[in-house]
């Protein structure tokens, strides 16, 4: 970080959407936590933030998914801000992801807003506990690559190499607790994953990817008819892949191209029109 960096009055940074394209659920500890092994791609859509220098601590949410996002210290936002010791920001989230849908928004922009702070006040970095007690999710998006993460979210390993995949996601207008799809979910001694292999292209990406699993989308899709109604209209566009992201409810669906993912995007907006429904890319680098 540069000493301009330290002394910049205002930083933007992106919080893409995280998608896991695959959430192997291998065992629960005795204190409840449950043990995964998911492999964690990043879109080229997400929201903003940004940070501005000021007297005081607050947020400002706007854009077109802003409706009930809290402003308050119940944000995670505001709460990694106070870990990492600021008392005068205005952050500004521009919000575009929906709220408990799978695609770790809250998370990422948690994210986004400590990577942000670093660099307008030139705080120190919180330690692998201290980001781990923000959530399971926030190791992962601090780095917004794409990577392996397994444990309770604690273990990151970068993997190198994963193609461009075309894709598009869909939310049906349903959030999901987290708690209770592991809840709806009985059998939680899944196999892991076998070792990713360095994939050639997109295609044998896809081929390697439909021998794995969510373990949570069988139990989640039982408990919301609305994913079961997604997978199943993914499936009827010739998707290579229709599965669920994380504890849903988004779903996401592969495609040979980002034309082909344009088109069933723009169709199935018009058929669903109460559905967030986006095409992107998935793979690179999430903070481009």
């Amino acid at each position: 970080m540069t000493a301009a960096d330290a002394r910049a009055q205002t930083v933007e940074e992106f919080a893409p959407a995280k998608i896991n394209l695959t959430l192997h659920v291998t065992g629960q500890r005795p204190d409840g936590y449950h043990l995964l092994d998911s492999l964690v791609v990043f879109a080229d859509l997400g929201d903003r933030i940004t940070v501005r220098r000021a007297g005081h601590l607050g947020l400002r949410v706007t854009g077109p998914m802003a409706s009930g996002v809290p402003v308050d210290s119940s944000n995670l936002v505001l709460r990694a801000a106070a870990a990492i010791g600021i008392a005068g920001a205005e952050i500004t989230l521009d919000k575009h992801l929906p709220a408990a849908a799978g695609i770790g928004g809250g998370t990422s922009d948690a994210a986004a807003a400590l990577r942000a702070l670093r660099r307008s006040h030139g705080a120190s970095p919180l330690s692998d506990e201290q980001i781990l007690q923000l959530g399971a999710d926030m190791p992962v998006c601090m780095g917004a690559v794409s990577a392996r993460m397994s444990g309770i979210g604690e273990q990151v390993t970068v993997v190198p190499g994963i193609p461009a995949l075309a894709a598009v996601l869909i939310n049906p207008g349903v959030s999901v607790q987290t708690p209770d799809a592991f809840h709806a979910l009985s059998d939680k001694s899944g196999r892991r994953m076998p070792a990713i292999p360095a994939f050639r292209d997109a295609a044998a990406c896809c081929g390697w990817l439909k021998e794995q699993r969510n373990d949570l989308q069988a139990p989640v899709a039982r408990m919301v008819p609305a994913v079961a109604q997604v997978l199943e209209t993914l499936r009827g566009t010739g998707a290579e892949i229709a599965r669920m992201s994380g504890s849903g409810a988004t779903c996401f669906g592969l495609y040979p191209t980002r034309e082909r993912a344009e088109t069933v995007a723009r169709t199935l907006s018009r058929d669903h029109p109460g559905w967030w429904i986006r095409a992107t890319t998935l793979a690179s680098r999430g903070t481009c």
